[in-house]
């Protein structure tokens, strides 16, 4: 398998799951910055985004949840996934809400307002990404609770949980008490260690 990245984005997460579940793989760098046209990860993913995953048989894997669902429900043996409805189901559900609200809906408000054509415009995108963002956060603590993990144990959830929590710091985000607690248990693991030095993040 190959992971199509770029150090510290969302991909992240799936990094970490890759070196969580402990099979080979390989990784590739992508320079985002390049117009679409011209990145070579435009021709094996046509979104030209990442994380993309390029499996043992040549096939494309595109979208977080659906290459983290794919990596933990083909790889049992890591634990990464539970095995009964009601707990796949809040595992997705707590996934999703990181990824789709809490990165799509309010870091990307944040990453857009570096670029805003004006002041005015890009302290309104920041405004508005913050506040998605905190409620989002709270949302998180909420489900949260006095668990280590999202789900009870440790999961696919986390990952992305972790990757956005990372973001929180840079941008000047405050996160809850429990929430933060779970972002240095991400820290403390050696797959999380190791993923981020190959980043270049530690």
């Amino acid at each position: 398998m190959k992971l199509i990245y770029s150090p510290g984005a969302c991909s992240l997460g799936i990094h970490v799951v890759l070196e969580e579940i402990g099979t080979p793989y390989e990784t590739e760098a992508a320079n985002l910055r390049q117009p679409r046209e011209e990145r070579p990860l435009t021709a094996i993913n046509p979104k030209s985004k990442v994380p993309t995953l390029v499996r043992d048989d040549g096939s494309v894997l595109t979208e977080f949840p659906a290459i983290a669902y794919w990596l933990a429900r083909t790889n049992p043996d890591a634990n990464l996934f539970p095995d009964d409805v009601e707990g796949e189901t809040r595992t997705l559900e707590a996934l999703d809400f990181c990824v789709a609200t809490i990165h799509m809906q309010g870091f990307a408000r944040m990453f857009a307002a570096r670029r805003a054509a004006t002041p005015a415009e890009g302290e309104a995108l920041t405004a508005l990404g913050m506040d998605v963002i905190t409620r989002g956060m709270d949302r998180v603590s909420a489900s949260l609770g006095d668990k280590d993990w999202l789900s009870g144990s440790y999961s696919i959830a986390d990952s992305a949980l972790f990757y956005v929590s990372n973001w929180a710091a840079p941008f000047n985000v405050a996160l809850p008490a429990n929430v933060a607690g779970h972002l240095e248990r991400m820290r403390a693991r050696p797959a999380v260690a190791a993923v981020l030095k190959a980043e270049g993040l530690a």
